[in-house]
Formats: structure tokens, sequence, C-alpha cells
């Protein structure tokens, strides 16, 4: 796969206590919380599903972009670039979004 293990294994770290389940998915990694994704790894860095509610104060974290894999903006959805990833600080800004959105999200159906 085309991700840095190492910010796989931060973001497993921030998520422990989580009852969190791992996915490969868009060439990366995604971690996802009663069937909804909360972050994931890619070949660039990181994102973070934070809600379009969050997107404001999710983008007032240095670093962080709007995902837009295809060229095209994905709401709700926030990029973080690897040396911004490996900030404690930063990163867990982005997870507390992302954590408290998708916690706000009725549970998926299993498949």
């Amino acid at each position: 796969m085309a991700f840095d293990e190492g910010l796989a294994q931060l973001m497993r770290d921030d998520l422990a206590g989580e009852r969190v389940t791992e996915r490969k998915m868009f060439g990366g990694l995604a971690f996802l919380l009663d069937g909804h994704m909360v972050c994931g790894v890619h070949k660039d860095g990181a994102m973070f599903r934070v809600g379009k509610a969050n997107e404001a104060a999710a983008l007032s974290v240095p670093g962080a972009a709007p995902m837009a894999f295809t060229g095209r903006k994905m709401g709700g959805m926030i990029d973080l670039a690897d040396e911004a990833v490996a900030d404690d600080a930063r990163r867990g800004r982005l997870m507390t979004l992302a954590l408290s959105f998708v916690k706000s999200l009725p549970p998926k159906a299993p498949r």
C-alpha cells in the first residue's frame, strides 16, 4: 500500500480505546467507528472526516486543507500533510473534531 505505516500507527495510538476497525481504501488505510470513516492515511499524509459544521475550525489548524482527491473539494473532509500529521497537537485537534462528528452519526447496519 502507498501510505506511511508510521503515520498509520500514530492514528492507531490516537484511537486506542475507541471501537474502530481498519479498512484498506483509496490506496490507503481508513479507520472506521460504527461503520463510519473517522480518518485515514494516504500516500501524502492523513485525512479526517470532521463534518461540514466543523470545517472552519479544522481549516484553522496549520497544515490543514480541504480534501480534494479528484481535484474537487470533498465537503467535511480535511487533508493534513505528512509533516503536520507528526505534530501531536495538530493531529489531536483534527482527531477530536472527527470523533465528535462521527459519534453524532447513527451506527451503520452491518453488511
